[in-house]
């Protein structure tokens, strides 16, 4: 049965816009990106069967090229849509940061962090650079590393917050263990840095580390 022959309250788009996105399972709203299925498929089915394929949404929306276009009912047009989906999503997390002070958003500078280094294979660094309301004034990916470990210098933080005057920082890294806790060489960096920053009369304001369950605060944790 075509999904046009479904009852309008089981229909994914019919459903989206009378009770919202947030009420779509994870087929439902795979389906509305795929726009079609296949022969012998309805949309809803195919979203289904690469659910499964993939192990989840998450592993689907981050297979490299070959796996997602080797996928029955995908190819590079809809590798690119995706690609392209996920990125304004990340641009949009970034222009709300901008507008908004970082502290009064925090699920937001999680959400921005994890969507930028969750996915990295290899341990990547970054700075998110603040101004004196906290809003951001920019993002940088400074250090990268093997993939359980980055060499990092609080010296050449310092530079890049002098060069952006830089009021406020918040850093964030990347374990592509996928435990997001905190290590001993974590703690110990977090301390250096706070150190130099602190010469500066910059204020460390959090420290992310982003695993496979989200990312989780220093600050919250007591740490800073």
């Amino acid at each position: 049965m075509a999904i046009t022959d479904w009852p309008p309250s089981e229909r994914p788009r019919e459903k989206l816009l009378s009770q919202g996105a947030s009420t779509l399972s994870d087929g439902e709203l795979l389906a509305i990106f795929l726009r079609t299925g296949c022969h012998g498929k309805s949309a809803v089915a195919l979203a289904r069967e690469l659910l499964l394929r993939f192990n989840g949404l998450r592993p689907l929306l981050e297979a490299d090229r070959a796996a997602f276009c080797g996928a029955k009912g995908l190819g590079d047009a809809k590798y690119c849509q995706l690609q392209a989906v996920l990125e304004m999503s990340r641009r949009h997390l970034g222009e709300t940061l901008k507008k908004n002070p970082a502290f009064s958003v925090a699920s937001e500078v999680k959400q921005f962090v994890i969507g930028k280094l969750r996915h990295q294979a290899r341990e990547v660094f970054a700075v998110l650079f603040l101004d004196n309301h906290h809003h951001l004034l920019a993002y940088e990916e400074l250090f990268y590393g093997t993939i359980n470990s980055a060499v990092v210098y609080p010296r050449e933080i310092a530079k890049r917050a002098l060069a952006l005057n830089t009021a406020a920082i918040i850093l964030a890294h990347n374990h592509p263990s996928g435990i997001a806790l905190p290590s001993d060489a974590d703690k110990q960096i977090t301390a250096e840095i706070k150190h130099v920053l602190k010469l500066l009369d910059v204020r460390l304001l959090d420290h992310l580390i982003v695993g496979d369950s989200g990312a989780t605060s220093m600050a919250e944790l007591g740490f800073l």
